[in-house]
């Protein structure tokens, strides 16, 4: 393992373009670095779901790769990260993930993340589910996949959406054992 933390984080064109934003906001504050892939579609969806523009989300990462760049080390099985989150996930993402067919970095360094047996965690914001997204979602459980759903408890009393959001983002982050303090835990 490398000497310092890093976390590969995609944003793809689903809703809750919020929830990755935090992530990448989260990490940064908690000294991880990060390396963003963002879909083309994702970039739309900051300018329709939030005041934030694409650039700002940018400066969030350590690093943000082209979606299209094959060269980048996010392509290789080699590059070295505590594993990687797709927050929002879209059904076309979970689609392309399911079926190896990679046609982007996103989807190519998801692939290199499950072949390495490195931790991948996929954040749908879609509901109601159809049965072939679910069947996707199933077969990417059987890959050893997380499926965390944007669906946020309440045991915690959230009083603003914020809350909510990092209740999403502290869950994902507890997958790859990164202490944090987004949410308070459940204590019976």
């Amino acid at each position: 393992m490398a000497d310092h933390q890093r976390l590969i984080v995609g944003l793809s064109g689903a809703s809750g373009i919020v929830y990755g934003i935090r992530m990448l906001e989260a990490v940064r504050d908690l000294g991880i670095e990060s390396d963003l892939i963002m879909t083309d579609m994702a970039g739309k969806m900051i300018g329709i779901e939030t005041a934030w523009n694409e650039d700002d989300v940018i400066r969030l990462a350590s690093r943000c790769h082209d979606s299209f760049d094959f060269t980048s080390p996010l392509a290789s099985g080699g590059y070295n990260s505590l594993g990687m989150v797709v927050i929002p996930c879209s059904m076309k993402t979970i689609a392309g993930i399911a079926t190896g067919f990679a046609d982007n970095l996103l989807l190519r360094a998801a692939d290199c993340t499950l072949k390495e047996r490195r931790p991948l965690v996929l954040v749908p914001r879609e509901t109601p589910l159809n049965t072939i997204q679910l069947r996707n979602m199933y077969h990417l459980s059987q890959a050893g996949v997380t499926i965390l759903p944007a669906a946020p408890g309440f045991y915690h009393r959230p009083e603003k959406i914020d809350d909510l959001v990092d209740h999403i983002v502290g869950k994902a982050l507890d997958i790859f054992g990164i202490e944090h303090h987004l949410y308070r835990r459940w204590n019976g």
